[in-house]
């Protein structure tokens, strides 16, 4: 429990560091794979009780249990604006209203590529992701280059995949519009998914990193979804 008290305490720090620059009276922020929520009730209360600002929070998961447990402390805490819904952001239709801010705590492998499609499509200024279980590309990628030295060996292609997950998602965003930091979650010691990938919208789309990120799947032939995702909107 220490090891997520400091987790989600380090979570709100940075979220703080953005929302002292806010100068709105209400946010609407979704957080996806909420799980026992023990983030979302501390960020509920850290922008109204503390930041006093209107805000309405929604969480997202896919244990109905959970979810109705934490409706019902919802209710118990009087936080009226603060609700739970099951549902698979990978499939089911989703919050359209205007968003505020995407929030995840360890979404689990390509969970966390939907929620940053979410963001992106809905246009969604402020993004704090911090990645979990990247296996999709562990799964796909074939030796053919530079980094083949680096795939011989199941502990390196696991951890040069999960990088390499998170380094896609990163460019994907700046091509979107976003300001982009990759930066150090917590320490290993608390958490070794420590990576956190937070978003600014600030300016406008380019394809600066696409052609860059399309030689790389070539190249290792290898998914990725959200590239998948945004590359099938450009196509429509």
């Amino acid at each position: 429990m220490y090891d997520k008290f400091k987790q989600i305490n380090r979570f709100v720090e940075i979220l703080d560091d953005v929302f002292k620059k806010y100068d709105r009276r209400d946010v609407t922020v979704l957080d996806f794979g909420c799980g026992k929520s023990y983030l979302t009730f501390v960020i509920y209360h850290y922008l109204v009780k503390v930041r006093k600002i209107n805000a309405k929070i929604i969480g997202y998961d896919l244990k109905s249990d959970v979810v109705d447990k934490c409706n019902k402390l919802a209710k118990k805490y009087g936080y009226d604006n603060l609700r739970f819904i099951v549902a698979d952001v990978t499939k089911d239709d989703l919050c359209n209203e205007k968003i505020d801010a995407v929030v995840s705590l360890h979404a689990c492998d390509t969970a966390t590529d939907y929620a940053l499609y979410y963001a992106v499509s809905h246009n969604v200024p402020y993004v704090f992701s911090v990645p979990c279980c990247q296996h999709e590309i562990n799964a796909t990628i074939q030796k053919g280059g530079e980094l083949d030295v680096l795939l011989r060996y199941g502990i390196l292609k696991e951890r040069v995949s999960a990088l390499l997950t998170d380094g896609i998602r990163a460019m994907l965003l700046e091509d979107e519009g976003y300001s982009v930091d990759v930066m150090e979650f917590v320490d290993l010691a608390h958490s070794p998914k420590n990576l956190m990938i937070r978003a600014v919208k600030s300016r406008v789309k380019s394809n600066n990193n696409k052609e860059r990120i399309s030689n790389l799947i070539r190249k290792y032939n290898f998914k990725q979804t959200l590239y998948e995702l945004l590359s099938n909107d450009r196509s429509d």
